[in-house]
């Protein structure tokens, strides 16, 4: 697992860097050979990857695949941000938590390997495997939150602080 926001910081370009609930969208159009247009993600030119953040992972990838989703899971779960890497069909789930004050976000971090679970099942007819990733703001590096940090890279899920690396997910690093 890596973690702590670690790996891949060797070059300016080598991660995405959240101050804040940043659409990810943007976060990839402000580096040097990308370019996002509406859902799709193109590097020098070629798809690299899609969006299907929300209800966006329903209407634009499960039902013109003609998935019901309400067949494979109960009920319908929506990301706050989802990008399919193309080259290795890995939908990463993206849950970017940036919390100032003690809240609900503490027990939605333990959701994670339902969800993980939920998501793997309901893209496994589609050939789609899954990654689930918190993006956290420095809030969750206090001592309580050791436990609970622990737990979610024990059940396969991911979490880095701040910064989601590129080579983490799979897509190709600019160069200045």
């Amino acid at each position: 697992m890596i973690r702590g926001g670690k790996g891949g910081s060797k070059t300016a370009f080598s991660g995405l860097k959240f101050e804040s609930r940043v659409a990810m969208k943007n976060l990839l159009n402000s580096l040097p050979g990308y370019n996002v247009k509406d859902e799709t993600v193109y590097f020098k030119g070629q798809k690299v990857a899609e969006f299907y953040g929300k209800n966006k992972l329903y209407k634009n990838l499960l039902e013109p695949n003609k998935i019901d989703y309400s067949v494979i899971i109960s009920k319908k779960l929506l990301p706050d941000e989802a990008i399919l890497i193309l080259a290795g069909k890995t939908l990463y789930i993206i849950e970017i938590k940036f919390q100032e004050i003690a809240g609900s976000v503490d027990e939605k971090l333990q959701t994670c390997d339902f969800k993980n679970k939920q998501y793997n099942k309901l893209l496994s007819p589609l050939g789609i495997s899954v990654k689930y990733v918190y993006v956290l703001s420095d809030w969750f590096k206090k001592d309580v939150y050791r436990d609970v940090l622990k737990y979610v890279e024990s059940v396969g899920c991911y979490y880095f602080f701040h910064e989601l690396p590129l080579n983490f997910l799979g897509l190709p690093e600019p160069t200045k």
